[in-house]
């Protein structure tokens, strides 16, 4: 007995370090009013800079608009917890257009289409999980 202690010891202490499978996102935003410009996407795995600065996010991309949506995959994502910013780029200048009060001019939104209350969600409320494998995610754009 002691001699299989001793043979699958190391194994188990070698598979309880193995990182965990990568995930592949799949995001779809929908409602798009045009087919002007491009989705802008902004996926952060904090906090941290979440809605609005790109630097601080993970992955970011620009998206084509095809009928009224635009799709969008990452790959290679460690599991854990993420949220989504994305805004219509309607004119293709690089950051979301608004009005003088600071009302948004074209479309945007959050993952799990979260919102909040004059202002955009925290990310806790757009926080959703990447495990391993394939996931899906939609926002319709506001």
């Amino acid at each position: 007995m002691k001699n299989i202690l001793i043979i699958f010891l190391p194994l188990l202490m070698v598979l309880t370090n193995l990182p965990l499978a990568d995930g592949e996102l799949t995001l779809t935003v929908a409602d798009v009013k045009s087919s002007d410009g491009v989705i802008r996407v902004l996926l952060f795995k904090s906090s941290d800079g979440f809605p609005d600065e790109p630097d601080k996010a993970v992955k970011s991309a620009s998206v084509k608009i095809e009928g009224n949506k635009a799709v969008v995959t990452f790959k290679d994502l460690p599991q854990g917890t993420y949220a989504l910013s994305v805004f219509h780029d309607s004119r293709n200048v690089g950051k979301l257009r608004t009005n003088a009060l600071g009302i948004p001019r074209d479309g945007y939104g959050f993952s799990n289409n979260a919102s909040g209350t004059f202002g955009p969600p925290s990310f806790e409320k757009a926080a959703f999980q990447v495990k391993a494998g394939q996931n899906k995610h939609e926002i319709n754009l506001k």
